[in-house]
């Protein structure tokens, strides 16, 4: 047997068992079943849950910014990587605002919170007034223009994934245009991309420890 089939057979024999979405679903189950009858031992969990999201989020935006800049750099039609940076704000919009609507719906037709009976006097008056005037001051414009960042490392400190990607495209076409000269920068940046694809695949590993809490 050649050795590619001997890599293909191994991993057709993997056990069910060590499949990340597996090992996720039955900790899902397990977290579920813990929540309802462990109600206190449950919430303790909760740190688990709350590392692994941020995990996740502490390499959302390198991800987008180094797959961006090296897939447009990559591309030598100046034109094409114009029509490809459109098509990508498109989709963004479009399913941005899809979600919108969607949440929308569910909010005026499921009514999420309807019947806790939470005292209003027990809410932050502070956030909910922040909240109230940021819905209220929000328009199209307001959202053009708060897709710049005030710095390129405000984009990625804050972690405005619109204003990542805005940089990431930007600075994926000037590294285009520059040609030859960008070689030793598109170079770095495959590797670093490299590195970060295989960080995010051990912080995968930790799924189902996330899942459970």
């Amino acid at each position: 047997m050649s050795p590619i089939a001997s890599q293909t057979a191994a991993v057709v024999r993997r056990p069910f068992y060590q499949h990340l979405y597996f090992q996720v679903l039955v900790a899902i189950v397990l977290g579920g079943a813990i929540g309802h009858f462990w109600p206190t031992f449950g919430e303790s969990l909760k740190p688990l849950g709350d590392a692994f999201i941020k995990l996740v989020k502490m390499v959302i935006a390198p991800v987008i910014f180094l797959t961006i800049v090296t897939g447009i750099a990559g591309m030598r039609d100046i034109g094409r990587v114009g029509r490809v940076a459109a098509k990508a704000f498109g989709y963004f919009l479009v399913f941005s605002t899809l979600a919108l609507i969607v949440g929308l719906i569910v909010a005026n037709v499921v009514r999420p919170g309807h019947g806790l009976n939470i005292d209003p006097a027990t809410l932050d008056k502070g956030a909910v007034a922040q909240y109230a005037q940021a819905a209220h001051e929000s328009t199209i414009v307001g959202f053009l223009t708060g897709i710049i960042p005030d710095t390129v490392v405000s984009a990625f400190s804050t972690g405005n994934i619109l204003q990542v990607l805005f940089v990431s495209i930007l600075f994926g076409i000037a590294l285009a245009m520059i040609g030859d000269l960008g070689k030793p920068v598109m170079t770095f940046l495959e590797s670093v991309s490299a590195a970060f694809f295989k960080l995010v695949a051990i912080l995968m590993k930790a799924a189902p420890i996330g899942a459970f809490g």
